[in-house]
């Protein structure tokens, strides 16, 4: 057992409590479901660089980092092995080293879609043998290993769309037989394995090749998963509890593209519908075709940044000027309850025409956190409770036009990380508790105004992840020390 493991019982022992080690939150639930009495907190203001691992100006490039039993878990190319799967323990003792060299030598395995199931990370990789296939790691070398070559062609397309369900991982393939369906792993070659035929015709325009429905965009929500899947000339919105007999909750004519899907409250789904306009409707289901309907159109760009908050969803949208339908207006917050006349516009944050653009929605301690502009103070960090009047700038970061323009907003326990950028620092990383007093700027990594843009803020064990470009060794993994309040000394 790595060291990394026992953090949580360290943890207990240290506090005199038991403490979750990683603040998970279920699939549709806004909230951790884990309460802890335990405050959280940053140790201090300078982050570490982890390890050069592409010395020089390219940097490694870190990318789709997951938070793992044995660490963190992302891919990096270190200029010799080409793109790998990697781990980190962060600030601890065990360090970051390559996991397993996939695709020997300077070609890469380019590991993608890393998920967590069953305690070990599934992911796809070509090894330069099979082509992309599925694969699974405990963190080391010897348990990783490529779980099933499921087509015998090295060309295939692979594995895509990974989701944990129950411990297992399910995702859409094609077998050289069925077509591309969906299927589920274990981790095991004998426990992956085709769910269901959901297109067994031959195609339309090859009666004698297998049909495919292509399932897609799938979603996670505390009793089931969704996806997109085509069946003929018809796509379809499906719902799956992970065995033969998923059921299509919405379906519409190929040309129409189903995206978006947001569960919220455990219970209501929200998705939206392009009916090949280019513009698109808010929809919402609760798992079943009788409760599937449209709640209204957005004229002009998409609805985006859709996210769960106390039973609601807050999303980006524009809205009709005047009431004049098809004309459209300025991009402002929006709220909805599932109902039609729920969704409604919470605020008018650039008033008139103008855009304030609400971008980066996140939601920490049952508040909405985002960046907007006003139109008067430039894009910066904004607040809401839900409602019109508690909807707020939360403070001023760079004064003036185009302001501070934050992203990569992160809630991890209750504390907000994001990305800023102003004159003097150029971007980069800033933390708060969403108070005025408590936003503040993290030591700056890259000298003068050019910035180290961090990004991909995410906790694992007693650490806070990202990636960032000091100028010096190119972009690579920092992690800040995060820990229990009283216990960043010890």
């Amino acid at each position: 057992m790595r060291y990394w493991r026992a953090l949580p019982a360290l943890l207990a022992l240290a506090t005199g409590c038991a403490v979750p080690l990683e603040d998970e939150t279920p699939a549709g639930d806004e909230t951790s479901s884990l309460e802890s009495s335990v405050t959280w907190e940053p140790c201090t203001v300078t982050a570490r660089l982890l390890e050069d691992i592409h010395p020089g100006a390219p940097g490694s490039e870190p990318e789709g980092l997951v938070r793992g039993e044995d660490g963190l878990f992302f891919t990096a190319d270190d200029g010799v092995s080409g793109r790998e799967l990697w781990v980190s323990s962060g600030t601890g003792d065990a360090g970051t080293f390559r996991v397993k060299d996939i695709r020997p030598g300077l070609d890469s395995a380019e590991p993608n879609e890393l998920t967590v199931a069953g305690g070990r990370i599934f992911f796809t990789a070509d090894d330069g043998v099979h082509g992309r296939e599925l694969w699974v790691s405990d963190g080391t070398s010897a348990g990783t290993f490529l779980v099933k070559d499921i087509h015998a062609s090295p060309l295939e397309l692979g594995p895509s769309g990974l989701v944990e369900f129950g411990g297992r991982v399910y995702f859409a393939a094609d077998d050289g037989v069925n077509g591309r369906e969906l299927w589920v792993s274990d981790g095991t070659a004998a426990g992956t394995f085709l769910v269901e035929d959901l297109y067994p015709g031959g195609d339309v325009f090859d009666p004698e090749s297998p049909g495919s429905s292509s399932p897609r965009r799938m979603t996670r929500t505390p009793n089931a998963f969704y996806f997109v899947a085509n069946v003929g000339r018809d796509v379809k919105l499906w719902r799956s509890v992970g065995v033969r007999g998923a059921i299509p909750v919405f379906e519409a004519p190929e040309d129409n593209v189903v995206f978006s899907m947001t569960p919220v409250g455990g219970e209501l789904l929200f998705f939206l519908v392009d009916n090949d306009e280019g513009e698109a409707s808010l929809w919402v289901t609760r798992g079943t075709p009788r409760s599937t309907r449209e709640l209204r159109f957005f004229h002009g760009a998409y609805p985006h940044d859709l996210t769960a908050l106390n039973g609601r969803l807050y999303f980006s949208a524009g809205r009709a000027r005047g009431g004049l339908e098809g004309e459209p207006a300025g991009e402002e917050l929006w709220v909805s309850d599932g109902t039609e006349r729920g969704t409604r516009l919470l605020k008018d944050i650039h008033r008139g025409a103008g855009d304030s653009r609400p971008g980066s929605l996140t939601v920490m301690d049952r508040r909405l956190f985002f960046a907007a502009d006003d139109g008067r103070r430039g894009r910066e960090l904004w607040v809401s409770d839900g409602t019109e009047r508690g909807t707020r700038l939360v403070k001023e970061l760079e004064p003036g036009a185009p302001g501070s323009s934050p992203t990569e907003l992160t809630a991890i326990q209750d504390t907000l990380f994001f990305s800023a950028e102003t004159a003097e620092r150029g971007r980069e990383a800033w933390v708060s508790d969403g108070t005025p007093g408590h936003t503040r700027a993290l030591t700056q990594l890259a000298p003068g105004p050019t910035g180290s843009n961090p990004s991909g803020f995410i906790r694992s064990g007693w650490d806070v992840f990202f990636s960032a470009d000091d100028g010096e060794h190119g972009r690579e993994l920092w992690a800040l020390p995060f820990r229990p309040k009283d216990r960043c000394g010890r």
